[in-house]
């Protein structure tokens, strides 16, 4: 009987084996990495959440644009591979993500712990904070506690880091969200809503293509982290990309892209504007 079972186990170990290798990537139980499919498949597809200014916009040709935009192009010129970028609303590019359809998210995205439950970040590659936006009928309004009073609306971004801080700052406001910052914008225009609680750069270039209809209130709520996300514990991917960061950020091509997207208003003309 002893003889027969040490067989069986033989037997049951090679049929395991086996099927660890082909499920592999030429290591036991890996799952292949996304810098290994972007290589064979000759393209990096990206998820982004355009609206977010000036990370990632729509210009009047349909064409993505902006600082994320930028760096995606980068990585896929650095992989030697063509780019192809998908929208989504914000909090649909982790579910996306998650089942294959896109191979990293850049969109502005804070690296949380919540976040990396699911996700894997790389290094920071940008760090910013969240603010508060008025309608420019408030003259009065300085700060975010003073909205914090029954009957007022705050507009947030679904699934964005600034929706989850104003639902843990207002105890008697309410918090409304809709599907985008544009969305939620539009709504503080028409009176829907008292204040935005959003990520500085977006409010600030918000404020100056729309500098008679809203203004931002620069004191940060928070600081925080923007990290580029890739399939959780696909930690070959991470570290190619905190590779690649070390030598993008401070190079010509990434001052560039800060100088044109930051420091210069000449691309808010090509910007499609929200219906």
């Amino acid at each position: 009987m002893k003889k027969i079972s040490m067989i069986l186990i033989i037997i049951f170990t090679v049929i395991l084996a086996g099927c660890t290798k082909e499920t592999s990537n030429g290591e036991a139980g890996a799952v292949p990495s996304t810098i290994d499919k972007v290589l064979k498949n000759k393209k990096l597809v990206i998820g982004t959440a355009p609206g977010y200014f000036p990370f990632e916009m729509i210009d009047l040709n349909g064409e993505f644009i902006g600082y994320d935009v930028d760096t995606a192009r980068a990585i896929g010129e650095a992989l030697n591979v063509d780019v192809e970028f998908k929208q989504f609303g914000f909090d649909g590019l982790i579910p996306a993500l998650q089942t294959g359809e896109i191979d990293m998210i850049i969109a502005g995205m804070t690296i949380r712990g919540d976040r990396a439950l699911a996700v894997s970040f790389a290094n920071p590659y940008f760090s910013t904070g969240q603010v508060l936006m008025l309608p420019k009928s408030d003259t009065t309004t300085t700060s975010w506690e003073e909205l914090d009073q029954a009957g007022k609306k705050i507009a947030v971004s679904l699934g964005t880091t600034g929706a989850l801080l104003a639902k843990q700052l207002f105890k008697e406001a309410t918090v409304v969200d809709f599907e985008d910052f544009p969305a939620a914008s539009l709504a503080l225009v028409q009176g829907q809503a008292d204040g935005i609680i959003y990520d500085e750069p977006g409010v600030r270039t918000y404020e100056a293509m729309n500098a008679d209809s809203v203004r931002g209130v620069y004191d940060l709520i928070s600081s925080e982290n923007l990290g580029i996300a890739v399939r959780h514990n696909d930690l070959e991917t991470v570290q190619w990309l905190n590779s690649f960061l070390e030598s993008y950020k401070g190079s010509p091509a990434e001052l560039e892209s800060f100088e044109k997207w930051f420091n210069s208003a000449d691309w808010m003309n090509d910007v499609k504007e929200e219906e």
